[in-house]
């Protein structure tokens, strides 16, 4: 099977409702979908740094519990592991605080093998950080060059909005890395001032990568790939919290493109019905784990998942 290789970070969600803490939760932007997507029986590897701390041996223990590969997760010595306090608001979005303590030289490990039509996903701040930009895109450079699908999701929240204008050269750059581009309206709304997603893609993203998909929440996803321009609906759910729910609906747009054997050659010639059964994907896993305090879907979710 094709494997999938993700790069973010690694972090301790507590989640806080009502200003009390409700549980603790690995998370990451990227990381919510790689376990999701291990849950589901892909093979994934995940890159990533973690303190030498007992947090960031809950974390690693986690992962390798739920058959991710951590070769390629950097302990970084005498440093804490990163913490994050999630806030859920009446509407169940999180506001967040994150607690960080990282060395100066970051991502000082190999990089795992790349082949053609693995999956290669990447994303959030994590993939704008000036630290570590040369090593970051050496590795997007590989990918591309052997033939991987790429996917990224900018995830830029709104704590960054005050550094757009200098980072949207970076978030560009991505972009011309990528096969598949994915961000929520809110995401393109904090970096772009545009609230019409059909010109953040004609005058902006589709210079870059032909292929984006933009999420709204119960509204739906929008795609624009190539000459196609589609609207599917949300399935009709009441949620618990909507943390993980795009890194969720990544997981599930990856497993459908693995599951219908959909590789980096084949994305020109999708058609609107094929697009159609790779984003349902993405609508049932997002709308599973809004059903739970949980970042990800649980193995029992993925057990039927697979067998339908």
């Amino acid at each position: 099977m094709r494997k999938v290789i993700g790069i973010g970070e690694t972090i301790l969600d507590i989640i806080f409702e009502n200003g009390q803490p409700e549980r603790s939760v690995v998370g990451g932007s990227v990381l919510n979908g790689m376990v999701s997507l291990s849950r589901m029986g892909v093979p994934v590897t995940f890159i990533s740094e973690a303190g030498d701390d007992r947090v960031g041996n809950m974390v690693c223990d986690f992962m390798t519990g739920n058959g991710i590969n951590t070769d390629y997760i950097d302990r970084f010595e005498g440093r804490k592991s990163p913490v994050s306090l999630a806030f859920l608001g009446a509407d169940k979005n999180a506001e967040y605080i994150f607690h960080t303590d990282y060395p100066e030289e970051r991502l000082n490990m190999p990089f795992p093998e790349i082949n053609e039509n693995d999956i290669f996903v990447f994303g959030s701040f994590y993939a704008l950080n000036l630290i570590y930009r040369d090593r970051f895109v050496e590795f997007l450079k590989e990918a591309k060059k052997r033939k991987a699908l790429i996917y990224y999701d900018p995830n830029f929240r709104s704590a960054h909005k005050s550094d757009r204008n200098r980072l949207r050269g970076i978030v560009s750059e991505n972009c011309e890395y990528a096969t598949i581009v994915r961000g929520s309206d809110e995401d393109f709304c904090n970096l772009y001032e545009k609230k019409d997603m059909n010109k953040v893609y004609s005058e902006i993203v589709k210079r870059y990568c032909s292929c984006f998909m933009t999420t709204h929440g119960a509204e739906g996803v929008n795609l624009y790939a190539n000459s196609i321009t589609a609207h599917f609906d949300s399935k009709k759910i009441t949620p618990v919290s909507t943390i993980g729910a795009g890194d969720n609906f990544n997981a599930g747009i990856v497993y459908g493109l693995i599951k219908y054997d959909i590789g980096c050659r084949d994305i020109p010639g999708l058609t609107e019905e094929d697009w159609a059964k790779v984003i349902q994907c993405g609508i049932d896993l997002s709308a599973e784990v809004c059903c739970s305090y949980s970042n990800y879907i649980s193995p029992e979710f993925a057990a039927e998942y697979i067998k339908s």
